[in-house]
């Protein structure tokens, strides 16, 4: 077919560095969307070998949690402990209900417990954070007004702050790409039609007397229409340069408005792209170590192994742990080891 989109668009010999840009970016584009395929293609088949590999261990690890948190909230009512040790197992009483509270992988009896500690605890922190407030504003009111020199910013003191310039500069710069990638997404929208109708009305099978190629640009024809109604720029701007190409219209470079215009545009779907490849990796609940932008298939696997291998070691742990929880004096071991 004579509209291969397989074709390099133009040769990189006499365009300006922005039109290379522009080719660089659609070269890019199509690697993504070679990407996403295969990673979509592999989904299932690693989500599965994920459930398989790490479910059954959850599911034993949350069981054993639950009993430590049963356990530990039986120890409270004994006299063995000090007030010391008994803030200790408080904060570890917490923290298993805080996350076993989230877990889907206990039993309905066993999720009520949980959430009766949870809510206990809870509101003991709020007790605690409303009491530490009363008495604040009672020192407060104690307290002479002060004067109104020493509430004023000492500016010839003042200190630079590195970590705090260069937050400010991150969020500043988050936002500037957040702006820009809405106006790329409000670009590519508006300019979807007029692509499209700038490709039907050079292709349009009604005005091709040679039957053959009347047949080609129908194919054509039904592809630029799928495209459209899957808002894919990317195909129908690439199409349109090569059709121009072909036609000799496009002998002349771009124009700096056109290549702007055509390089928002395609940074947007771009994005999309990324996006999309971010999610599925996020389906696959990798160690958050995980470098993705590099990643690879059989490295996805190998990951899964390691997690499970770390989980494993983490179960044994804590069932060892729950042997001496069962038991005052187990537990006092625990607290005199820090454990």
């Amino acid at each position: 077919m004579p509209f291969d989109l397989k074709i390099t668009l133009q040769p990189d010999v006499g365009l300006s560095p922005q039109q290379k840009k522009l080719n660089r970016l659609i070269e890019q584009i199509e690697r993504q969307k070679q990407e996403l395929a295969i990673w979509q293609n592999a989904q299932a088949d690693i989500q599965n070998y994920t459930r398989s590999k790490l479910l059954p261990i959850y599911t034993a690890l949350h069981a054993v949690l639950f009993e430590q948190l049963d356990a530990l909230w039986n120890r409270l009512a004994s006299d063995a402990f000090s007030k010391a040790d008994l803030v200790q197992i408080d904060t570890k009483i917490a923290a298993l209900a805080k996350m076993l509270k989230k877990s889907q992988m206990l039993s309905n009896p066993q999720k009520e417990q949980v959430e009766k500690i949870d809510t206990f605890y809870m509101q003991h922190a709020e007790h605690v954070r409303a009491k530490k407030a009363k008495a604040g504003v009672k020192q407060d009111d104690d307290l002479p007004a002060p004067a109104e020199q020493e509430i004023e910013a000492d500016w010839e003191n003042y200190e630079y702050d590195p970590a705090q310039y260069e937050a400010e500069r991150e969020r500043a710069r988050q936002v500037k790409q957040q702006e820009k990638r809405k106006q790329a997404a409000k670009m590519a929208e508006q300019s979807l039609k007029t692509v499209y109708l700038k490709i039907t009305a050079m292709i349009h099978p009604d005005r091709e007397p040679d039957e053959a190629k009347k047949l080609e640009k129908t194919e054509l024809l039904q592809k630029v229409n799928e495209a459209y109604a899957g808002q894919d720029l990317f195909y129908l701007l690439k199409l349109q340069l090569q059709l121009e190409t072909n036609k000799g219209l496009s002998s002349k470079a771009l124009s700096p408005e056109q290549v702007k215009f055509y390089q928002l545009s395609l940074e947007a779907q771009s994005q999309n792209l990324q996006t999309q490849l971010e999610e599925i990796f996020a389906s696959f609940h990798l160690s958050s170590h995980v470098n993705t932008k590099q990643l690879k298939m059989s490295d996805v696997y190998k990951v899964i192994d390691k997690d499970a291998a770390e989980l494993k070691q983490q179960l044994k742990w804590e069932k060892e742990r729950l042997k001496h929880m069962k038991k005052v004096s187990g537990v006092e071991m625990l607290l005199g080891h820090g454990v």
